[in-house]
């Protein structure tokens, strides 16, 4: 688990507009301020991922999503049961969401994690982060500290320390509106 120090180090690069590195539930992720666009299009970029997947969301609590999601949807009981946890969820948009989160969709993916380390620095910052695999875009996920700062070196402004979780594969996504399973898990 990482320290309160580091958590706290955390946040204050997150507010900055720098990228961080942190364990979730199965792999190392790469994360950002969601209001940030320059951060968003760093990641996009170290990644060489294009802006029009879209990106997930991630945060500690529904409060801390609530903010992203179309205020005329209705958080289904399905999802609560799901959260916290590995579960991401699609649902309508805030209309004012940029297309680097969206990928140009009037949807956005998002999670209410129950990862420890990845929770505890969406607290610390006080809301939530941007969320993609530490890998370049179709290559392996990264599930070592070595590899993910021999792949990313000082691209990454701060890497959290932190025990990834025991998911062998990334969260499953499902679609709120009709439930169909995007990826399994």
């Amino acid at each position: 688990m990482a320290s309160p120090h580091q958590l706290r180090l955390a946040a204050r690069y997150l507010s900055a507009g720098a990228v961080i590195s942190y364990p979730t539930e199965s792999v190392y992720g790469l994360g950002c301020d969601p209001l940030d666009i320059a951060a968003i299009r760093h990641i996009l970029a170290i990644k060489q991922r294009d802006w029009n997947k879209g990106l997930i969301l991630i945060a500690a609590s529904l409060e801390q999503i609530t903010p992203y999601i179309d205020p005329d949807f209705e958080i289904t009981e399905e999802m609560m049961q799901s959260w916290p946890g590995p579960v991401t969820w699609v649902v309508p948009a805030h209309p004012e969401l940029p297309d680097e989160i969206t990928g140009g969709r009037t949807t956005v993916a998002v999670r209410v994690t129950a990862h420890p380390v990845a929770s505890a620095i969406c607290r610390h910052f006080g809301g939530a982060l941007i969320s993609t695999s530490a890998n370049i875009s179709g290559a392996p996920m990264i599930r070592s500290t070595t590899r993910l700062r021999k792949t990313f070196g000082q691209a990454i402004d701060y890497y959290l320390p932190g025990e990834l979780g025991a998911n062998p594969n990334p969260s499953e996504i499902r679609t709120a509106i009709t439930g169909e399973v995007l990826r399994a898990q």
